[in-house]
């Protein structure tokens, strides 16, 4: 049977997770949680051995549920997740983790004090792609990475309770963090809102890191065109990641540069390496499918899980540090 678990909503992102948690063989999920009758009509036509349910409490209640996992909007996070753990229960929650930085640090020591695994859905970190960009990062291949830029643009749905960067910048923010490993010491964002709300739908953010590296995202709802792109710039090598891609979507250069000052005449003299591209191929496993097998290995298992619940309070604390930074238009410090 393995670990008993409850999903707790069935939209957009929910019915992604019933699938592919229902596809494991370590698990077993009894209740998926949904009050909108007909999103909880459609579950249970498609899957009629579940018990689909509107009330969250006779999960909390339920002392064979081991786990819950929330697909919920951002802003009952914090609530629905704070009982869960106090309940006893590991907790898998859709990114970001929480709308508030306090909020998200506070369910991360609850998690702690209690020996419960707590876990943020950062889905790009299981795809073939990011995993990959991981390896070569590490074993060395790429170099010291010096830049991350990430454009994440579409012409997309606009969201009633977050702005453009809390929608879509935790995808590159996680993968940033990732692959870099260390946070970042000072945050600068703009925005801008359209459509006479305080939402922006435009918005830039920037990141500086220790040892002078810097990171920038591109973030838009109002793209004529849709671009998932990020190039990631080291000392030896450089990568062009692009999602939108479907199967070349890493793409390593052997490109590079070194400067020097020439002290007789005062000026910077730059030497540019130009070498080969190459394109490796990269599993095309579902990510979502192996996200969820991570949780649960690290529930069963001990196993420390890859989008543990520190990259998800990291990934809210910049995103709160952008939004005090847009509306202050000054840096900010973390």
């Amino acid at each position: 049977m393995g670990v008993q678990v409850a999903i707790v909503g069935y939209g957009y992102w929910g019915k992604n997770l019933v699938r592919n948690f229902n596809g494991l063989e370590s698990c077993s999920i009894k209740y998926v949680c949904e009050s909108h009758a007909g999103n909880a009509a459609r579950c249970a036509k498609l899957y009629p051995n579940l018990q689909v349910i509107p009330d969250y409490h006779t999960v909390i209640n339920d002392a064979s549920i081991e786990a819950v996992v929330l697909a919920t909007p951002v802003d009952t996070h914090y609530d629905l997740a704070k009982s869960a753990l106090e309940a006893g229960k590991h907790v898998l929650v859709e990114k970001p983790m929480t709308s508030d930085a306090g909020q998200a640090r506070e369910l991360m020591d609850l998690a702690t004090a209690k020996g419960l695994t707590l876990m943020v859905d950062h889905t790009f970190l299981y795809t073939g792609a990011v995993r990959h960009m991981k390896q070569l990062v590490s074993d060395g291949t790429v170099g010291n990475i010096q830049y991350i830029d990430s454009t994440r643009i579409n012409l997309g749905l606009f969201q009633r309770d977050v702005n453009v960067l809390w929608d879509l910048a935790p995808h590159d923010i996680s993968i940033c963090q990732h692959l870099i490993g260390k946070k970042p010491i000072s945050v600068q964002a703009v925005g801008i809102s359209h459509t006479g709300s305080d939402l922006e739908n435009i918005a830039y953010l920037t990141l500086k890191y220790e040892g002078n590296v810097i990171a920038h995202f591109n973030c838009s709802w109002v793209s004529p065109v849709k671009i998932r792109q990020m190039l990631i710039g080291g000392d030896n090598k450089m990568i062009l990641f692009d999602d939108n891609q479907p199967t070349e979507k890493i793409k390593i250069y052997d490109t590079g540069y070194e400067a020097k000052t020439d002290e007789e005449v005062n000026t910077i003299m730059v030497d540019y390496r130009i070498g080969d591209i190459h394109v490796p191929k990269v599993p095309m496993t579902e990510a979502l499918a192996l996200m969820a097998s991570d949780f649960i290995e690290a529930i069963a298992n001990g196993k420390h899980p890859d989008s543990d619940a520190a990259l998800g309070v990291t990934v809210v604390e910049i995103l709160a540090a952008a939004q005090e930074s847009i509306k202050t238009n000054s840096e900010v410090l973390l």
